[in-house]
């Protein structure tokens, strides 16, 4: 049987780097910082973000949207220094509220029967204390904030997101399809980037957890504009 051409139609699309903050002094000592104020970057830190605003140096990175979180915007100052981008605070995007939980060490909460809940069925915690916040409603404001931010910076850009470990993952999630049930799954190193596109049919999920990628592959935007919102089959390239 004979078919006839295949028609494929490029479809603008937005490119969001998902950066997890560097090292702080918190995740040194194993502790659970949320929403602390004064947790900074450590020495270990501030050499990964440097490295990483080097390896970022070449992508025309039209906007940073960050955490209000002093970690967050340590990081986010070192990726954009010497650099003219418009850095936005979108507290969307800002560390899960963890409720009495924030403070504590890792190795106490571990003990904690909700550690549990936490690791197999997320969807289903919610902190304790006044403070304390659903998983469900972090994945929904994180989620919610990269649509709007796709909308207001267009189908052509490429932004960052600096932002923390399970938000981070809880987009990741969406993208991939995921139930944040099965977000665990997901590893987001300090000073990683992920990597997912947006087009109009689905996002494509292009990198996670990169810690030492070449990122030339973002440097080009007429290059990285000439793809369609099909996926390959047989896992080839997308067309």
């Amino acid at each position: 049987m004979l078919h006839g051409p295949v028609r494929i139609t490029l479809t603008p699309m937005t490119t969001v780097l998902l950066i997890r903050h560097g090292r702080t002094t918190a995740n040194a000592s194993g502790t659970l910082a949320g929403w602390t104020p004064g947790v900074h970057l450590d020495e270990r830190g501030i050499e990964q973000c440097t490295q990483l605003a080097h390896r970022l140096a070449t992508v025309p990175i039209q906007a940073v949207v960050a955490s209000p979180l002093e970690r967050t915007q340590e990081t986010t100052a070192l990726i954009v220094s010497g650099r003219s981008i418009p850095v936005h605070l979108d507290d969307r995007v800002a560390e899960c509220r963890y409720g009495d939980w924030t403070g504590s060490s890792l190795k106490s909460l571990a003990k904690d029967p909700l550690w549990k809940v936490v690791q197999s069925h997320p969807s289903a915690v919610t902190f304790p204390g006044d403070q304390g916040e659903s998983m469900i409603a972090m994945q929904h404001r994180a989620v919610s904030a990269i649509r709007d931010w796709n909308s207001a910076l267009g189908d052509k850009g490429i932004y960052a997101v600096v932002s923390h470990g399970d938000v981070i993952k809880a987009i990741l999630a969406d993208a991939l399809g995921m139930h944040l049930d099965q977000f665990q799954r997901i590893h987001v190193d300090t000073a990683s980037v992920s990597v997912v596109d947006y087009t109009a049919t689905r996002p494509f999920v292009m990198r996670t957890n990169d810690i030492s990628g070449d990122f030339s592959g973002l440097v080009s935007p007429a290059k990285r504009r000439a793809k369609s919102s099909d996926a390959a089959v047989g896992g080839g390239d997308r067309p």
